[in-house]
């Protein structure tokens, strides 16, 4: 079983969640910043042309970061970053649910859209006009996230899971192109160095991040 990695956001969250689980896995690098996961090569594997991928040992191909995570958890209970009840499954989906629709996709797709139009301009439809009302509908859903995490110290009480590594990879990646997370949100904010200083957050970052200019 191998990691399909590259540069980017996503796969910086799968391997910070292998990072937390302890989990070693071997790393074929893709470069898609020059296209290398838009050729056929790559896209026999995964038709969506995304990051990462993870490929069984038959062959088989596990796509989607969620579904990564899910499927190693499985192999891998403890430590849970989902749940070892069904309960502790089901509140862990639920925060990373509402991180996902209410934040991370806007902000996603107002980077996309925006500062990093020219890498995507020619790879997937964008609508620039759209920039500031994501980023507006991204920031709504920041507050959300302040008001989930008041007198808590994770999306899920005192659990690490798998949504808040979603939404600090997400924070992180934005801000340093340009995203400004709101000052009064102090509960989000606190949270934000309570990941940041976990050894994964950094262990995590591409070898060239710095060179690109973007947290990823």
């Amino acid at each position: 079983m191998k990691l399909i990695n590259s540069f980017g956001p996503n796969p910086r969250m799968v391997r910070m969640f292998l990072l937390e689980k302890n989990i070693t896995l071997p790393l074929v690098n893709i470069d898609i910043l020059a296209g290398e996961n838009r050729q056929s090569a790559y896209t026999q594997k995964n038709p969506t042309s995304q990051t990462p991928s993870l490929e069984l040992d038959d062959g088989r191909v596990i796509a989607e970061t969620v579904v990564i995570c899910e499927y190693l958890e499985e192999l891998h209970p403890t430590p849970a970053l989902i749940g070892t009840t069904s309960v502790e499954r089901a509140e862990a989906r639920m925060a990373l649910r509402r991180m996902e629709l209410n934040a991370c996709e806007y902000l996603y797709n107002g980077f996309r859209f925006g500062a990093g139009l020219e890498l995507f301009k020619d790879r997937i439809r964008c609508l620039p006009d759209a920039v500031e009302g994501l980023h507006a509908k991204g920031a709504d859903g920041l507050k959300l996230a302040d008001t989930l995490l008041k007198g808590q110290t994770f999306l899920c009480g005192n659990r690490l899971t798998i949504g808040d590594l979603v939404l600090y990879c997400c924070i992180d990646f934005c801000a340093s192109a340009g995203f400004k997370v709101a000052p009064e949100l102090t509960n989000l904010h606190a949270w934000f160095e309570r990941i940041n200083s976990r050894p994964s957050a950094t262990a995590s970052l591409s070898s060239n991040w710095s060179e690109i200019g973007l947290r990823g």
